[in-house]
């Protein structure tokens, strides 16, 4: 008996083990509780170290802001380039049609001019063919006018040719051919071509047929070292030998 009043008292009395005693929370809490603890301390980090970058002159939106502006006027300026490049594309085009204009303008009124001087010679001959007409109408042709003249590429020359048929044919055509004679000079040597040669007298463009005038233009090429002196055209009426008119020019 006394034995079982000792434990009693080791158990229940001042001798007995201290219990404590705590509240049963479930896990679920606990793991809410630590997820709302370390948000909690994450935006606290993330305020301090904003704060932290204000104090020391450093704001992320500013510079956000800034970044955004300067993109901004970096793509205005970028449209405003391509502006300019289009509007001076343009100028240049517009220069390229006008200068290509301006160099087909020169050329006509080079040609313009050179028509022009060529009619004023030819009114100059018929003026003079008019004053010398009784004279030379018993020669079946004549040769009102001949020149010759060096093109723009070394080598060759271009002639032109005027003829007048006599008045005493009655109406009858002149046919015949012409020839030309090229006296020239080349490494300290003269020589003479025959245009055109004599395997070719026939040629289409050497051959002509006409009642009153007849014009003739044509070019002839040479040697470019060669240096062209006088040249004679020869006039030949068809079925004759010898040629019935003859002049000379020099090339000018």
């Amino acid at each position: 008996m006394a034995r079982r009043l000792s434990k009693l008292r080791q158990r229940f009395g001042i001798a007995a083990p201290r219990v404590s005693v705590r509240t049963h929370v479930p896990w679920y809490l606990r793991w809410l509780l630590l997820a709302i603890l370390f948000a909690f301390s994450a935006a606290l980090a993330a305020w301090i170290y904003d704060a932290g970058r204000r104090f020391a002159g450093f704001d992320r939106g500013e510079i956000e802001q800034e970044l955004a502006k300067v993109r901004s006027d970096l793509a205005a300026t970028r449209g405003e380039l391509n502006s300019l490049r289009a509007s001076a594309n343009a100028a240049d085009s517009r220069l390229s049609i006008e200068r290509t204009s301006q160099q087909k303008l020169a050329q006509q009124i080079r040609s313009l001019e050179q028509d022009n001087a060529r009619l004023r010679e030819e009114l100059a001959v018929f003026e003079s063919m008019l004053s010398s007409e009784a004279a030379a109408a018993a020669a079946p042709i004549g040769i009102l006018r001949f020149k010759v003249e060096p093109e723009s590429v070394a080598g060759e020359y271009r002639y032109r040719v005027l003829l007048r048929a006599s008045a005493v044919r009655k109406g009858r055509d002149f046919a015949g051919r012409l020839e030309l004679a090229v006296n020239m000079t080349e490494d300290g040597r003269s020589a003479t071509i025959m245009i055109p040669d004599g395997a070719d007298t026939s040629a289409p463009a050497f051959r002509f047929s006409f009642k009153h005038f007849q014009r003739i233009e044509g070019s002839f090429r040479v040697s470019p070292k060669a240096k062209v002196g006088a040249v004679q055209v020869r006039i030949f009426e068809n079925g004759s030998p010898a040629a019935i008119a003859t002049a000379k020019a020099t090339p000018g």
